[in-house]
């Protein structure tokens, strides 16, 4: 073992309880987009981290009672005994290297709007649900005998867990979602009895229960409770002040304090808007304020910082979720001294897309996540070297590099041919955007996997013309030439080009990532809905444009409302003095500006301005995988075998997709053909009688 002695410390044991971890790393129950639906799935993805060094692996929230639900959201079940056996086969899967098993129980109370079980929604205090899709439904509030009831059925959940064979129960109280925070937020908790007003009336339903699963389940269990750090709302929300009172009031009530911050959006924020340990004003010196250890979270990627949070007292153990995904092996890499081929987290949130689209959750870093089950696929091993020898990738963008490091790791002999001087593709230009820095790790991982590899050569500055491929002998082209923006305005609203006048400099984000940035007032066009539109509007500011934001969509960026950013691109522009014109296309681009048409009425209207940046979509730069293909008859005496495109030059998407696009070529490359059936595993639900 060659790590440094500083980071001996992340290692040493921790007790929460009656229970003991054998590390201080600590992956905090995050979502998946499998759920109850993929079970399986999500079993295999929390062993890999157990595998991978983590002293403590949650689940993601846990519903526990079928009066509380979060349709249209997947997460896991534990209503009734028969939900026992999913859970339990994560247990053990999750315990199989020696880590504690977790479980997040969870009573959504105020965000459950029960649109599956049609149960009416109990909370607090009757208001409306709150949800990400402002469902039309309100909650009852609780009486006593309510209470009593909830208090029950936490009991049985807890019962239920440890029956699974779970070693921790975590209390939901954070991000909004679970009942205990509503209980001690004044602004959900607007109730005249014992259990609202003063702090300590507040406190009550969590003293209580703690105390039922203490008797219930406590002396074999360790019980945490994750509150929130700061609601952030104002004088009514449950503030940083108040959760210091709350922890010094009930200093021994849980096995440990997880903390986080108020709203989900707020607690993972993006890189682009929030730095590593960004929570660490609202954590320091709560450690001296109750005698049981502390987990906070923070986007820890940095060894160095992980140890100065535990030797400064701040945090017992180091929180994680996303750099818990993009490196499974995260701690055995640094027990191992490897901190170079630590493949960090860079902040996305393309992980939190799949909780909010019910799908399955990906990770632009790991494309093997949440394909553990599903495919085979593991993140630090590959599948054997198939029969041929030889591969060319074309190109060294996201899907190049990744298809190239994971072809070297089956023991391919790999060359990269990259047109440019740069490599990294479309990340190493979007690296350079406002607040995009970050995404660079994407080529900065696999820049120094690759310069490790002794069968990889990467060439720049050679462009390659079908004639060229076929005199080289690879016994296997992979075209991964990427994408450009289109310039004529076409994406959803249009889906011919758009009218333009010749007169009117039409820029696209291409022509900005190169420099050319206009000035003066500049109309920005996205009819793209994801982070380019935004960023570039923030560039634009930047070299001194004044800025008009003009999209069809309802909101700015409309897909981050997906990776939890949306609201915070729209403050930020707001703040920077951009204005936002929303519900609002781009008929045609005149001499003297744009005419502006309604989405729904079609009302026209003119947007003067001296240059528009058109963010619509992206043609694939195809052209020399079509003209391999017409030329597939000259293959066999060129010694190929097989011409397969890839990534954003098939089909562009975010980095994610092409990350993953790469990783699937060469996992398949000499694999059998498995014809008409999915190229995965899925499990089917059994019919009752």
């Amino acid at each position: 073992m060659n790590r440094p002695a500083r980071y001996d410390v992340l290692f040493e044991p921790v007790r929460i309880g009656p229970v003991v971890a054998k590390n201080r790393f600590f992956q905090v129950p995050h979502c998946n987009g499998g759920g109850y639906r993929d079970p399986s799935a999500a079993a295999e993805m929390r062993r890999v981290k157990a595998e991978g060094g983590w002293g403590v692996i949650f689940t993601e929230q846990t519903e526990m009672h079928h009066t509380s639900e979060i349709t249209p959201f997947i997460e896991l079940r534990l209503w009734e005994d028969k939900d026992i056996p999913a859970i339990a086969k994560m247990a053990e899967r999750m315990k199989s290297h020696g880590a504690l098993a977790g479980i997040q129980l969870t009573y959504s109370g105020i965000n459950g709007p029960n649109l599956y079980t049609r149960e009416v929604p109990l909370a607090p205090t009757a208001l409306p649900i709150r949800t990400f899709t402002n469902d039309p439904v309100q909650a009852r509030a609780m009486d006593k005998a309510d209470i009593v009831n909830l208090r029950r059925w936490f009991v049985n959940a807890a019962r239920r867990s440890r029956a699974a064979g779970f070693d921790l129960i975590c209390l939901y109280g954070a991000h909004g979602f679970g009942i205990f925070q509503h209980f001690l937020s004044r602004a959900t908790n607007q109730r005249g009895d014992e259990y609202g007003g003063s702090l300590e009336n507040r406190s009550r339903f969590a003293r209580e229960v703690m105390a039922d699963l203490r008797d219930a389940v406590g002396d074999t269990m360790g019980l945490s409770l994750r509150v929130s750090l700061d609601e952030s709302i104002g004088d009514l929300g449950f503030s940083n002040d108040e959760l210091r009172d709350f922890i010094e009031m009930n200093r021994d009530l849980p096995d440990l304090w997880d903390l986080a911050q108020g709203t989900w959006e707020e607690c993972s924020g993006p890189s682009r808007f929030k730095e590593e340990a960004a929570q660490y004003d609202l954590v320091r010196g709560i450690r001296d304020l109750s005698d049981k250890p502390i987990v906070g979270v923070g986007r820890f990627t940095s060894p160095d910082v992980m140890v100065t949070m535990v030797t400064s007292g701040t945090l017992d153990f180091i929180g994680c979720a996303r750099p818990s995904i993009a490196d499974p092996f995260l701690p055995r890499k640094i027990a191992e001294g490897r901190i170079e081929d630590i493949r960090e987290c860079i902040g996305c949130n393309v992980c939190v897309s799949g909780d909010m689209t019910q799908s399955i959750s990906r990770c632009t870093q790991n494309p093997t996540f949440m394909e553990e089950w599903r495919k085979g696929w593991h993140p630090e091993t590959m599948n054997p070297k198939g029969p041929s020898q030889s591969v060319l990738v074309i190109g060294s963008g996201p899907a190049g590099l990744e298809a190239a490091r994971a072809l070297a790791l089956r023991g391919y002999d790999v060359a990269v041919a990259e047109a440019g001087e740069a490599i990294g593709g479309r990340v190493t230009r979007e690296r350079t955007l406002p607040g995009l820095a970050a995404w660079g790790r994407v080529v900065d991982y696999r820049q120094y996997q690759l310069s490790q590899r002794l069968n990889v050569e990467i060439y720049r500055g050679s462009r390659l013309s079908a004639a060229e491929v076929l005199e080289f002998g690879f016994q296997h082209v992979c075209v991964a030439t990427g994408s450009i923006w289109r310039r004529d305005g076409v994406a959803r609203q249009h889906v011919v080009a758009m009218p333009m006048d010749a007169a009117m400099p039409v820029y696209t984000p291409d022509d900005l990532m190169a420099g050319r940035v206009p000035t003066g007032e500049v109309v920005v066009y996205d009819d793209d809905h994801y982070y380019m539109g935004g960023v570039l509007a923030e560039l634009l500011v930047q070299a001194g444009a004044r800025v008009t934001l003009v999209t069809p969509a309802p909101y700015v960026s409309d897909w981050a409302r997906n990776t939890l950013e949306q609201a915070t691109i729209h403050r930020r522009l707001a703040g920077l003095g951009v204005k936002i014109v929303l519900n609002t296309g781009v008929a045609a681009i005149h001499a003297g500006g744009v005419e502006a048409a309604c989405t729904y009425t079609d009302t026209r209207g003119q947007i003067g301005c001296d240059a528009v940046v058109a963010v619509t979509s992206r043609a694939s730069e195809d052209a020399l995988y079509h003209a391999l293909r017409a030329r597939a008859a000259d293959w066999a005496d060129a010694g190929i075998l097989s011409v397969r495109v890839i990534g954003d030059a098939a089909a562009p998407g975010p980095i994610a997709w092409a990350t993953y696009a790469g990783h699937r070529y060469a996992r398949e490359l000499d694999e059998p053909d498995r014809g008409d059936a999915p190229p995965f595993r899925r499990e089917v639900a059994r019919l009752e009688d």
